[in-house]
């Protein structure tokens, strides 16, 4: 047995593995000039790569200093985060970071050509006595890469060489040597741009020969002589031929992730290209060889084709096509997340079993059948290229796989969710429904395929609070999305999105999905993640209203008409514009196609100018009498009409306890009708009762929620509160004088003059004054809030002091109480009212006359006591409130006006469609009384409406005719949609 076959033997005892991937690092030297160099990038480069070679060895000198101590300490850090604080129960405290053989480290370090008697106590590697010369080396680097390991599964004999590669950093003369040499044997060499010394030598002559004279005085210093650089010229000479087998990585300017693509990439090229670069003595004396005849071959005499590597590869092994599923079974490994970055990927990156997986497929024509494996090791690793091929060639997701993707991918891998809050996505997600994500995420459960599907569906439901309906019955590229959502892979959802169906509302829901997870993820701080999934969810938005743009320019018919056109996604039934809206997406709202779409809504396809939509009332009565523009001016008229009565009967009808005059019993009652009628309105508009052909199908929660979220219906509802109140009191509670009833109807009267100024809403200069009006009323709340607190603490402070011996706070009818008095004299200070009597105690009417009665009553009040301190107090509370607070409600007013008028336009838009969407079913009350039977029976907007059935039965050729060309628009809108995605995709 030779030295180096033994060396192989002990490493692999000691070590406890068989490498899948091996790096020699070259390099040390001590007779170059220094020059300083970006190692930490070295040295994450090359631990990236190693982590993703699957079980890889580093092999490297162990000299105690230069391109040895960065490898070290290269090792060092990638134990120390990998497994630092790391510890099993049952394990020794510290086997993962002083233990080599770790089932864990898959990374091995091992020092080759060292000095084995050296001490380190403080990198775990293994050392090995070979030789401290190049040559022993080079001899044990071409060993190795004559080897073969089983890649796939260690029970088939399928056996692949073992792919090495040989670093370069820095070196000399006795480097170039080694890579000449290696180059010669065909062995892989990587050579780290920036590093300096014969490193960089090597690519200077490479690229400008030359320049090697000069580039060789400053690197080699003044013992580089004649006879030297005959030698150095040779080795380059020599390299310079077999320049096609050199990676390059700059540490420059390379990404660290880059560099696994560049050994893969040089792996396979040398294993390619091992029979064109081999030279044939027997040959060349004929000097003519490239003259042969061709004669042409047939495709079907050839073994393999294609692939000079899996050609090579297959020759030597025995595996049959039949046996395919069960070599590739060998893949099913937990992901790790040294390849969950999708950055810098392509068919050579580490690890290779991906690339010579694919092409074996391929080959056997096993893709399909066999690719799904292949498939769901690709999404677990994120590797995007891979996924995207597969995908292309029609291989399907089995979903089977899909709980163990989601556990592999979503789940806590580190903690223990279920003992304590890991704030990690899976905890996240049981948050918002424990039942639903234990079926993705259980590892100790398998559940039936259905249910991880209807759980995974069901839980982006729950998320959006929307209503269950018709869901797939097979597994579809959708299914995939919606996991690549929850692990929150940009890439892969982004391949997904692009071959789903329905693409604007695909991603409309997903940009939704996206932000409510990411403010779920921020109310528990985490605020990184957080921020990746917000970023996701504009990301989403984008794409569509990128789309929209495109669909406009390409065709506008259809896309406008695409904007209210329902659609299913993931049991979730809706259309574009309505999920826009119920989730506050406001650019896509005011997108032009939208606007579009409301205007054909807004004035029931006519003419959309107010001229020529009078006139059509004429031509076409029943459009006109049925759009939503008719129904909104003729509701306000009797709005407003029961607003001069409402005013009537409150002026002259409930003075006395009498009716003044007839008439106002009619106006009274008008008012009760009209209230009636449109209190009913506004309750079916709640909770969703009747609705148009485009409703919503979100929870009643989330309509109630949505339906209290607007001001103006806020404002309805506190008029009828209000009206109702007065009704009970009026008829319940009578006087002389109706004083409460009057106040009660009063106030209602004035809340619905205040309602009433949603009639300026829909004009364009009008509406985003009101919308001013409503969003700075919040920042008067929040301020009213603030100032309560400093309000009632200085009114006592005045009152305490003032009267110090007063008595009975709560005395007496509720309007005598006496903290009105305590919050009368700071609130009103706020406006800059000084009250100095008041606060120096010489306000007479603050005097009780009737001494006697203040004797015996202590809790009547007598003359306030002066007290230095209270100007002292009011002063510094002026100063505060009138200087700080009141300005700082300037200031918010002030910014809340900027924010509005730079997106003025686009709220006024928003909320245009809130009015029209509200007034596309409505009837004006009160005659909305007639319908409101037939409505609720009939429901004239759904499919299973009577008039709908009977019409079917009488005309059933027109039906089915609407029926074609209903389903060829729908065919056309799904493909216009994918055609404009994938463009928008590639920039076309």
């Amino acid at each position: 047995m030779s030295d180096v076959e033994s060396c192989w033997d002990r490493i692999k005892e000691n070590v406890n593995s068989t490498p899948t991937m091996v790096f020699s690092v070259i390099g040390d030297s001590d007779s170059f000039v220094p020059r300083p160099w970006a190692k930490t990038v070295f040295q994450t480069a090359l631990i990236e790569a190693a982590k993703s070679g699957g079980e890889s060895w580093i092999l490297y000198r162990g000299h105690p200093d230069g391109v040895s101590d960065v490898i070290r300490d290269a090792y060092r850090n990638y134990g120390d985060m990998e497994f630092g604080g790391k510890v099993k129960k049952g394990d020794d405290a510290n086997i993962a970071k002083t233990s080599i053989r770790h089932v864990e480290r898959h990374v091995k370090l091992i020092r080759i050509a060292g000095d084995t008697k050296e001490d380190n106590k403080v990198t775990p590697e293994y050392r090995d006595t070979l030789g401290e010369g190049e040559e022993s080396l080079l001899k044990f680097e071409k060993f190795v890469s004559e080897q073969e390991v089983s890649f796939f599964n260690k029970t088939m004999n399928f056996r692949m060489p073992v792919p090495i590669a040989i670093i370069v950093c820095e070196g000399d003369i006795e480097t170039i040597a080694h890579v000449s040499k290696a180059l010669e044997w065909k062995l892989p060499v990587v050579i780290i741009k920036g590093s300096g010394k014969a490193a960089d030598l090597i690519l200077d002559y490479m690229e400008n020969p030359a320049l090697l004279g000069k580039k060789a005085s400053l690197l080699f210093g003044i013992r580089f002589d004649d006879e030297n650089f005959t030698i150095l010229k040779e080795y380059l000479q020599a390299i310079e031929k077999k320049e096609d087998l050199i990676g390059v990585f700059d540490v420059d300017n390379d990404d660290p992730l880059m560099l696994s693509n560049i050994v893969g990439e040089a792996v396979v090229s040398c294993w390619a290209m091992e029979k064109i670069l081999t030279e044939d003595p027997g040959n060349s004396s004929n000097g003519n060889q490239h003259n042969r005849e061709f004669s042409g071959f047939k495709k079907n005499d050839i073994a393999i084709t294609g692939y000079p590597v899996i050609k090579k590869v297959v020759s030597r092994n025995s595996v049959e096509p039949k046996d395919m599923n069960k070599l590739l079974k060998g893949y099913k490994k937990e992901s790790r997340a040294y390849v969950l970055n999708p950055k810098y990927t392509s068919p050579t990156s580490l690890p290779l079993y991906f690339y010579f997986g694919y092409q074996l497929l391929q080959e056997w024509k096993l893709l399909k059948e066999g690719g799904q494996i292949l498939l769901f090791e690709a999404l677990k690793a994120n590797r995007c290229d891979y996924v995207r091929v597969l995908l292309d060639h029609g291989v399907d997701f089995n979903l089977f796989n899909l709980q163990k993707l989601y556990v592999q991918t979503v789940s806590c891998k580190d903690c223990e969710s279920k003992d304590k809050d890991c704030l990690h996505m899976e905890w996240i997600l049981k948050e918002i429904h424990e039942v639903h994500t234990k079926k993705l995420c259980d590892k100790d459960q398998l559940y039936e395929n259905k249910e991880v599907q209807n759980a995974a569906q069901g839980l982006c439901r729950k998320i959006l609070r929307y209503k269950g309906g018709k869901q797939s019955i097979h597994v579809d590229i959708s299914d995939i999305l919606l996991w690549a959502i929850f692990a929150n892979r940009r890439e892969l959802a982004e391949i997904c999105w692009l071959r789903s169906d329905n693409h604007l509302l695909t991603g409309l829901v997903c940009s939704a999905l996206l932000q409510k997870l990411a403010n779920k993820a921020n109310n528990v701080k985490e605020q990184i993640l957080s921020n990746e999934l917000e970023e996701h969810s504009k990301l989403f938005e984008h794409r569509c209203i990128a789309m929209m743009d495109r669909m406009y320019e390409e065709n506008t018919k259809h896309a406008i008409d695409l904007m209210d056109h329902d659609l299913s996604v993931w049991g979730m039934k809706s259309s574009p514009l309505t999920f826009a809206y119920e989730n506050f997406m406001y650019d896509v709202v005011a997108h032009t196609c939208s606007q579009k779409n409301i205007n054909k809504q807004w004035y029931n396809n006519l003419a959309p100018d107010l001229v020529p939509f009078l006139k059509s009332a004429f031509r076409r009565p029943k459009e006109f009498f049925t759009a939503p523009l008719t129904k909104y001016i003729y509701n306000y008229m009797m709005f407003f009409s029961m607003l001069v009565m409402y005013s009537a009967f409150v002026l002259t009808s409930i003075s006395t306890k009498y009716y003044v005059q007839d008439i106002a019993r009619i106006f009274e009652y008008y008012v009760y009708f009209w209230g009636a009628g449109d209190f009913i309105e506004e309750l079916f508009s709640c909770f969703g009762c009747l609705e148009s052909e485009n409703h919503s199908h979100r929870s009643y929660y989330s309509r109630m929620k949505r339906y209290l979220y607007d001001f103006w219906n806020v404002v309805d509802l506190l008029s009828y509160v209000l009206l109702i109140t007065a009704l009970f009191v009026r008829h319940m509670y009578p006087s002389e004088t109706f004083t409460i009833a009057r106040r009660m109807f009063s106030l209602s009267l004035l809340v619905m003059y205040l309602r009433f100024l949603e009639v300026f809403l829909i004009h364009r200069r009008l509406g985003p004054t009101l919308i001013m009006i409503k969003e700075m009323l919040k920042d008067l709340f929040g301020f009213l809030f603030v100032a309560v607190f400093i309000v009632i603490g200085v009114g006592i402070y005045y009152h305490a002091n003032l009267w110090p011996d007063h008595q009975g706070m709560w005395n007496g009818d509720w309007t005598n109480w006496r903290i009105w008095k305590i919050i009368y004299y700071p609130y009103f200070q706020l406006y800059g009212e000084l009250f100095n009597d008041f606060l120096e105690g010489k306000d007479p009417s603050d005097c009780s006359n009737i001494t006697s009665v203040w004797q015996s009553d202590p809790s009547i009040e007598r003359c306030p006591q002066e007290d230095w301190t209270v100007l002292g107090v009011s002063a510094i509370y002026m100063l505060f409130s009138n200087l700080l607070l009141v300005n700082l409600v300037i200031a918010m007013f002030s910014y809340t006006f900027e924010r509005v008028q730079e997106n003025s336009e686009k709220l006024w838009r928003f909320q245009r469609y809130t009015v029209i969407n509200d007034y596309d079913w409505r009837i004006p009350s009160p005659f909305n009384f007639i319908f409101l039977l037939y409505r609720l029976c009939c429901c004239p907007q759904r499919d299973k409406c009577c008039l709908r059935m009977c019409r079917k039965c009488c005309f059933p050729e027109i039906v089915k005719m609407e029926r074609k060309e209903k389903k060829a628009a729908e065919i056309f809108r799904r493909n216009f949609q994918r055609i404009t995605a994938f463009r928008i995709l590639d920039k076309l």
